[in-house]
């Protein structure tokens, strides 16, 4: 895989000054309801934390230095069959790079992936092999961030984006074989592309390692799966069980269910929207109780102007309805149907009830039903980090993706 020109031209993004005047203004003008009894955050997130990260929002947060940073790396938009792309780069520092695209989810922004792209990247100058460098793309999902706005494709879900990756890697990019990891729906678009594309992929590395199918189905809104909780269970798994369709429920049948009708109202009110992203980033991440422990005030603002600036709210939580609207369906019948080569991360903070210890969950995975599905080669548990593992614990997730992709998965030599 020679070093070659890159095909593009890099971009700057700059928000424009009136975009971030209107923002200003909206924010100011944000009517509050009442959140009486609400101290404890039962109802949800709390007004007066919101309230004063609307207020340091509005009067405080500096976006153009949050843009600077962001544009220390390479950027690009490009047309992929009618699909708005953004995506930042940042070249590899090696012999020879593979190239790797990095996918996340929803609450997501491409900057979630900031902490882990130079470490990748320039594994040299961060006490690692530069023979396992990664020339590093991170797309925004489309529909999101600055992959908009996407007009003329409203049916995109995670199993045609790999499609628009694949293109984008392959089409756009002309590389003959690349790697892939991702996080949330990006995982299920990058069990896609192993499962669709494996003969032009080195190798895959995910969180979390659903099923392709989690989105099918009639139900498929009720993380429960309409199943009750199993009675006579111990008080703590009883518990879990509670503490999980709390942290999940409300967000896959809202998405699922009614997303334009959400959309309407975040896409017109910046504090709307920033309470229902801003629930997600406090209660998915391991932040003992306090989302600042995980994320600082200016990393939720850069993340939450990504998503306003960028006005792709609306299509972004179309994502699961359209995974559910068009469901998946394999484009083989070959076993396993992920035949890449498949590293799979877990953390603790997402451990299912009754799992306690990382060698339980890996053998959970092990014993269920999920693990057929991957053509698996390295397999991780880690005591701390949560939903948002290459932002919580970008050390461990480095040394995960690099491990499958050079050493587990066998490809890279043989095959260069």
């Amino acid at each position: 895989m020679p070093n070659r020109p890159f095909p593009l031209e890099p971009v700057p993004l700059h928000v424009p000054d009136e975009v971030l005047d209107d923002l200003r203004r909206r924010l100011a003008a944000t009517r509050w309801p009442l959140d009486a009894g609400n101290d404890d955050g039962r109802y949800g997130v709390r007004r007066a934390y919101l309230e004063e990260l609307v207020a340091y929002w509005a009067d405080g947060f500096d976006w153009r230095a949050a843009e600077r940073a962001i544009n220390a790396y390479e950027h690009y938009r490009v047309d992929v069959g009618g699909v708005p792309v953004h995506f930042m780069r940042r070249p590899g520092a090696g012999p020879d790079p593979v190239p790797l695209i990095l996918s996340h989810g929803w609450p997501w922004t491409f900057w979630h992936w900031s902490k882990v792209v130079d470490p990748l990247a320039d594994p040299a100058a961060h006490g690692g092999d530069p023979a396992e460098a990664f020339d590093v793309i991170v797309p925004s999902l489309p529909g999101f961030g600055f992959s908009t706005p996407l007009a003329h494709h409203p049916d995109m879900n995670f199993w045609k984006i790999a499609d628009v990756w694949h293109e984008l890697m392959t089409g756009v990019l002309g590389h003959d074989r690349y790697a892939a990891a991702g996080c949330d729906v990006g995982a299920l678009v990058t069990g896609q592309l192993g499962h669709k594309y494996a003969g032009e992929l080195y190798a895959i590395h995910i969180g979390s390692a659903q099923k392709l199918t989690f989105f099918n189905g009639d139900r498929a809104w009720d993380f429960s799966g309409g199943a009750p909780i199993p009675p006579g269970l111990p008080a703590e798994v009883h518990d879990r069980y509670v503490e999980l369709d709390r942290r999940f429920a409300v967000h896959l049948a809202a998405h699922m269910l009614a997303p334009s009708t959400l959309g309407f109202g975040l896409a017109d009110s910046p504090a709307g929207m920033l309470a229902w992203i801003l629930e997600r980033w406090a209660k998915w991440s391991d932040n003992g109780g306090d989302v600042e422990r995980v994320f600082s005030k200016d990393d939720l603002l850069t993340h939450a102007t990504i998503f306003w600036a960028g006005g792709g709210i609306g299509t972004s939580i179309r994502t699961y309805a359209n995974n559910n609207r068009y469901p998946w369906a394999p484009s083989h019948d070959r076993n396993p149907a992920v035949e890449a080569p498949t590293g799979i991360t877990f953390v603790d903070y997402e451990n299912p009830p009754g799992v306690t210890t990382g060698e339980q969950r890996i053998r959970g995975f092990l014993d269920g039903d999920r693990a057929a599905w991957y053509n698996h080669v390295s397999i991780t548990a880690h005591d701390r980090g949560g939903h948002f593992i290459p932002w919580e614990i970008p050390g461990e997730w480095v040394a995960d993706l690099r491990h499958t992709v050079y050493r587990a998965s066998g490809v890279v030599t043989s095959r260069r």
